[in-house]
């Protein structure tokens, strides 16, 4: 993928696409275009939508002032649908909104690499701000917003390393999860993606996975990856895939003694295709999720998990977005969230006596 940024779109070049002035375009743009023939009009907002302009933040609040909402936004639908991690960090970015006199609107752009996604939503929604979930590596429309001076705050790396974000160290974590089985003596370990490996958070979970097996000296095989579609359901869909790839007969021993889950959801799931099989979770396959969901402790058996600080980064994920709302601009704010390993049964072994 290209790092290469298109220059920046302003109002002076939607005036000179449309052919008025930029104080027609303010006009247009921000809804005040009364007196202006609707021929014009009709011609900025082309020129506007064929060019992907977006507003700049301090524009926007000087010409129609602000809306006093912030967008969540998520890249894929489903997500809102599945994804048990979601509830827990809205309900923390909405009591931050609202000590602050902001509401939050949730928003889904289902091929954040249409050209003008981000920009319509910006426009159609009247938000004055975003934080965005999980973004994905090759998604340069909101790569470009972020250049532009648009509050943004991603939850995860944001695509071309700049800009606001909060995350935790998925490497470091998902490494650490995989080591704590490889300690109890698993060798034949499998990992399960929850959902496409162009999400940054999931590639990252990956590369953790596969530096735990490098630093063992143990080989990294793609066969005994999968991916699942963030829900449990696909998680146990994936989990079978796996398994029938990996020649598993009914009876049989298993193609691998230990599965390592992007999230708890599809670890969730997970857990119900190994019973299909007739396999024991953990005497058969130990099991380790991500971000210890509340669900995740009342698994059969209780899950292994990595916790993940989520009330805390739906909070500072607001306050972020809000202030760069309020007092505009400055420097990128990167902050990297603590996780814990949570042990329970699901894995077949306490807790390492001496972590390293």
């Amino acid at each position: 993928m290209s790092t290469e940024r298109r220059p920046r779109v302003t109002s002076q070049t939607v005036a000179q696409r449309a052919g008025v002035s930029r104080t027609t375009v303010s006009f247009v743009l921000n809804r005040r275009d009364q007196g202006i023939p609707e021929e014009t009009r009709e011609r900025v907002l082309r020129a506007a939508a064929e060019l992907g302009y977006v507003p700049s933040a301090a524009a926007t609040t000087l010409a129609s002032g602000r809306t006093r909402t912030v967008g969540f936004v998520v890249c894929d639908a489903r997500h809102l649908l599945t994804d048990a991690f979601l509830p827990q960090v809205i309900f923390t970015l909405t009591e931050a909104a609202h000590r602050r006199g902001f509401r939050v609107m949730v928003e889904a752009i289902d091929d954040p690499r249409r050209p003008h996604a981000y920009h319509e939503l910006v426009r159609a929604a009247r938000i004055d701000g975003m934080v965005v979930m999980n973004p994905r590596g090759d998604d340069d429309p909101l790569a470009e917003l972020i250049d532009s001076g648009y509050p943004v705050v991603t939850i995860g790396r944001p695509p071309g390393g700049q800009g606001h974000a909060l995350d935790v160290d998925n490497v470091a974590a998902e490494r650490a999860a995989t080591a704590h089985l490889l300690a109890g003596g698993r060798r034949r370990l499998a990992h399960l993606g929850y959902g496409a490996a162009r999400y940054t958070t999931v590639a990252e979970r990956l590369a953790g996975f596969r530096a735990a097996l490098e630093a063992a000296d143990l080989s990294f095989d793609p066969e005994r990856v999968a991916y699942g579609d963030y829900s449990a359901d696909s998680g146990a869909r994936a989990t079978r895939e796996l398994l029938d790839r990996l020649g598993h007969r009914p009876g049989s021993g298993a193609p691998f003694d230990g599965l390592v889950c992007g999230n708890d959801t599809v670890a969730l799931g997970a857990l119900t295709a190994l019973r299909e099989h007739g396999l024991r979770v953990p005497d058969d396959v130990a099991v380790v999720g991500f971000d210890d969901i509340p669900m995740a402790a009342h698994a059969c058996p209780p899950l292994t998990t990595v916790r993940s600080p989520l009330l805390a980064m739906g909070a500072a994920a607001g306050e972020l977005a809000l202030d760069l709302i309020e007092h505009g601009p400055r420097r990128a704010v990167v902050r990297t969230h603590p996780t814990e390993l949570v042990v329970r049964s699901s894995c077949g072994r306490s807790r390492d006596p001496n972590p390293s």
